[in-house]
């Protein structure tokens, strides 16, 4: 039963009684995907309607991530409340495929999120829920919102280009009797409403290079297209042409941008690192940093290093050591980087560099030192560095990250490119169809001296900073669509 289920996280139950106690009058369930950025993303989300307006409370149901002993660490949160889902047995997710988290393993949490809810519904006193809040990977929970009548609103932690992309690929294969697979295994180019210029199908989103992952896109837009609302981790002024594509298409729900929702308050860097940081001169320093899986095999270590030391630019390495084969795609850290750097790299670029394990992002991008940001474009970096109006200069590697780059280069003009067509299969290893050589030393060193060097570029990235803090601000246009969609959530109760 589901109350056993619960006895394991007691502060749910508590919860309710202080929901009871105060001004709450409807709450929203909130289930992330397990992947780390979805999760913080999420939680941010909740955190920002929760500080917006009293009448709300939140429950996150968390699902563990395949393998994990534990689910995240959380903080407890007023008015917000995390319930960790049973874990699922590994062998729900034969057979294995790049894909499998999404087509069988978060499926098979539904059984529990419907129990959770019911028990919820039927605790004495209970406080209507107003909707599910899902993520982009968790469609399958519309149907568990619709055997309870409960809206379901969509938290797209992407843009809103690629959010235009997903819906795209269903009116290309519904609509227009296109083969969207063999479409993204092609050398060719093709409009889609929400950016600017056609968008080269070597940059798709990679759940289209395969006839599976084009099968769930494809069912995850058409249950999306029947939603009640989006909400989009983007700011207006930033994706107005995609936003205006989004709101003219009217088979596509409302499209809320309420970003950009971030967690600014992340882990300070060790005292040695801030040290070497406070020394240097303002905007002096390349910082790179490829993610919470980002790695490279030796070879292109090599590249890098002499990119960068070539460019004669001060820098802050974040290097990640490869997972092993058949380990999850995290990356550790090395106990001697010089055993895959070029022999004297370290001495050599002493003076002007210094080369770090894992890497606090939030703290490098807000440091005076940084002036510019290499990175594989993953939308919550992307946010942050125009955030703080720090130059990036694009290196994808998977997922949507090519997408996001040709749109923050191509499109918008905010961001300088390494190599946009760049591939690290990280999610099938075996796999290397996907490939590409090595980015050159010259490649990079060209790539730094641009985002160091590029007036044009650097003055509108400080106008988009300055753009994206008005909008969270009082009176701003994400603060205005937070405000609406918050008075769609208290009309669902009334």
């Amino acid at each position: 039963m589901i109350s056993a289920n619960l006895q394991e996280i007691p502060y749910v139950i508590d919860k309710q009684n202080q929901r009871n106690m105060g001004s709450t009058i409807a709450e929203l369930i909130f289930i992330p995907s397990p992947d780390i950025g979805h999760f913080v993303s999420a939680v941010e989300m909740a955190k920002l309607l929760v500080n917006r307006d009293q009448r709300l409370s939140i429950t996150i149901l968390v699902i563990r991530h395949p393998g994990a002993s534990a689910g995240p660490v959380v903080t407890p949160i007023d008015r917000i409340s995390f319930v960790q889902l049973p874990q699922e047995s590994p062998s729900v997710m034969e057979p294995k495929s790049p894909f499998a988290i999404f087509t069988k393993f978060i499926p098979s949490h539904c059984k529990h999120v419907t129990n959770v809810v019911a028990d919820m519904i039927n605790q004495p006193r209970s406080v209507p829920i107003a909707g599910f809040v899902i993520d982009m990977f968790c469609a399958c929970m519309i149907d568990v919102a619709n055997e309870f009548n409960i809206p379901t609103y969509l938290f797209f932690t992407s843009g809103a280009a690629a959010l235009g992309f997903k819906f795209h690929v269903q009116t290309l294969s519904d609509d227009m009797n296109k083969d969207v697979f063999e479409l993204s295994t092609s050398d060719t180019e093709i409009s889609v409403p929400t950016y600017v210029n056609p968008l080269p199908t070597k940059h798709f989103w990679n759940l289209v290079r395969s006839r599976e992952g084009v099968e769930f896109v494809l069912s995850s837009a058409r249950k999306f297209r029947g939603i009640k609302a989006i909400m989009v981790n983007t700011v207006f002024e930033l994706e107005t042409y995609a936003m205006e594509a989004l709101s003219a298409d009217k088979t596509i729900p409302r499209v809320y941008p309420v970003g950009p929702v971030l967690n600014l308050n992340g882990k300070p860097f060790e005292d040695d690192i801030l040290r070497w940081l406070d020394n240097q001169p303002p905007s002096s320093v390349v910082f790179l940093c490829f993610g919470s899986m980002g790695s490279f095999v030796e070879s292109q270590v090599k590249e890098i290093a002499r990119g960068l030391e070539q460019s004669g630019y001060r820098f802050l390495w974040s290097l990640r050591r490869p997972p092993p084969d058949k380990k999850p795609p995290v990356p550790g850290e090395y106990e001697d980087p010089s055993v895959v750097l070029p022999e004297g790299f370290l001495e050599r670029t002493r003076e002007i560099g210094k080369v770090i394990g894992w890497a606090p992002q939030v703290a490098a991008l807000a440091h005076d030192a940084v002036g510019g940001f290499v990175s594989h474009c993953g939308w919550n970096s992307v946010l942050e560095s125009l955030w703080f109006g720090v130059p990036l200069a694009a290196w994808p590697m998977y997922a949507e990250q090519q997408m996001n780059a040709f749109e923050m280069v191509v499109d918008l003009g905010l961001a300088v490119e390494i190599k946009l067509d760049y591939k690290n299969n990280i999610f099938n290893r075996k796999d290397t169809t996907n490939a590409t050589s090595n980015v050159t030393a010259k490649e990079i060193e060209n790539g730094i001296r641009r985002v160091m060097e590029d007036k044009e570029v650097r003055t509108k990235v400080k106008e988009t900073s300055a753009k994206s803090r008005s909008a969270v601000a009082e009176g701003g246009s994400s603060y205005a669509s937070v405000s609406s969609l918050i008075e769609d959530f208290i009309k669902n109760v009334n």
